[in-house]
């Protein structure tokens, strides 16, 4: 590792990371789309995600300060987390470094005046049977360790199609010589923070605008067993034919949030 920069004062650099995921399945009756709903929504309540958002906050090394949840009908959740500071040890240096973060493990961090947030957005269309749902989760941080180390447990929490991530630091701190220091450690991709197993399990493509310090990563699940995808029902329960219909359409679905863009 490179010797530390010395600033002066305070790390006035802001680090925040946005991670969306999605889950897509096939309901194709609306008995099974409002069953779909139902689950998701119990298995994403705003006590769950609470949790989850507990778990990031330890990973980052922070502790909670304040917890506002909300549970919405007809369906959603929202949990927000303020979050304060500890001070960085030696021994937790390589935390900074580029890397899968734990699964999860206590990282000792330096943060300060934080958040992390959710939202969760489950949604049904009537016509072609597709039911998708999103998770959204902001993290940001000030101080020496970045965000992106919470990604491998928030991968590993979520059975996510789609992935998509945006990490951006913003401000600027000063070195002791009052030069102006815009980011404060390397980072060529998102992926330098991703474990080897999620690689091989999805396709990527990132958008990176180095000179802006923002970087974004989009990942498609590259295996496709239709049984994961169906919802109150089962391969062996349809013809070969509803099966290849039922596969377009999802593949559809899931390239054209892939790529952003709808398609013919």
């Amino acid at each position: 590792m490179s010797d530390n920069l010395r600033l002066h004062g305070f790390n006035n650099l802001t680090s925040s990371l946005s991670f969306n995921i999605y889950d897509i399945c096939y309901a194709k009756t609306e008995e099974q789309r409002s069953a779909y709903i139902d689950y998701i929504d119990e298995l994403y309540n705003a006590e769950r995600l609470t949790q989850i958002l507990k778990d990031v906050t330890n990973i980052i090394g922070a502790h909670v300060l304040n917890i506002a949840r909300q549970d919405y009908e007809p369906h959603g959740a929202s949990v927000t987390i303020l979050i304060a500071e500890h001070e960085l040890e030696e021994s937790a240096l390589e935390q900074i470094e580029p890397g899968p973060g734990p699964l999860p493990e206590t990282v000792v961090g330096h943060l300060d005046k934080s958040h992390v947030t959710v939202h969760s957005y489950p949604e049904s269309h009537p016509d072609n049977g597709i039911s998708t749902f999103r998770l959204d989760i902001d993290v940001s941080t000030c101080g020496h360790i970045s965000p992106l180390k919470a990604l491998n447990y928030l991968i590993h929490s979520f059975d996510s199609d789609i992935v998509t991530m945006d990490y951006r630091v913003r401000g600027f701190t000063r070195d002791v010589d009052g030069k102006k220091l815009f980011i404060d450690h390397e980072i060529t991709s998102i992926q330098d923070y991703l474990a080897n197993d999620t690689k091989e399990a999805y396709q990527m493509i990132d958008v990176n605008v180095y000179q802006e310090n923002m970087f974004h990563t989009k990942m498609l699940l590259k295996d496709f067993d239709l049984d994961n995808y169906l919802f109150g029902t089962s391969r062996r329960d349809i013809t070969f034919e509803e099966a290849r219909d039922i596969e377009s359409r999802l593949r559809k679905e899931m390239l054209e949030i892939f790529y952003s863009r709808n398609m013919s």
